[in-house]
């Protein structure tokens, strides 16, 4: 396998795991705010922002680590024949079907650069333009110039009404951690078959 190839694998593998180490302790983020949304409930006037800050802490968690599960295979898989294949049959079929989960992948990612471009005020047909555009007034203007490239920043139609866009762009990032870890499996796959390191 080439040195670039095996480059690519630790640095995603590496980064994905720390990411997804980390993460696996928001559990205790989202113990910790539905903890108090029942002490809320019970003992006070309830909070208004618990469930929707679980629900976010929830995808969070969810998003962020799907990446790390996936490198060390504890996604759901159907295991009827899979068990009892060998290590090399498994790679053939894991590489032909890492396929789909890429395609899908790619069309979760162009729906979130949309969504996540909505969420920041762009109401337009061109995301990609909206991202550039806002970079580059950053990048010339600083921040008052990136200011007026956002439009109206779409809030949660709850009585609580946080921004939308720091989960968005969330989960926009995980969609790319997860496409990289996937093209990273397809690489370990076509390994195994070939009967290389990696």
């Amino acid at each position: 396998m080439p040195v670039i190839l095996k480059l690519y694998i630790r640095l995603v593998d590496g980064f994905n795991r720390r990411v997804g180490r980390f993460v696996m302790y928001g559990i205790f983020v989202m113990m910790a705010i539905l903890l108090w949304s029942s002490f809320s409930k019970t003992f006070m006037t309830p909070s208004m922002w618990t469930l929707e800050m679980a629900q976010f802490a929830m995808v969070t968690y969810y998003i962020l680590g799907g990446p790390y599960s996936v490198q060390i295979g504890s996604n759901v898989r159907m295991d009827l024949f899979y068990g009892e294949w060998t290590l090399r049959q498994r790679a053939m079929v894991d590489a032909m079907t890492v396929f789909f989960l890429i395609f899908y992948l790619a069309i979760l990612i162009h729906g979130a650069v949309g969504s996540s471009a909505y969420a920041l005020g762009h109401f337009g047909v061109e995301p990609y333009s909206f991202y550039r555009d806002l970079v580059w007034a950053f990048l010339t203007g600083g921040k008052e110039a990136a200011n007026e490239v956002l439009g109206y920043i779409e809030r949660s139609p709850t009585a609580w009404r946080p921004v939308l866009w720091p989960i968005k762009l969330i989960m926009l990032f995980g969609f790319i951690l997860m496409l990289l870890q996937a093209v990273s499996e397809l690489l370990k796959d076509i390994a195994r078959i070939r009967g290389v390191d990696y």
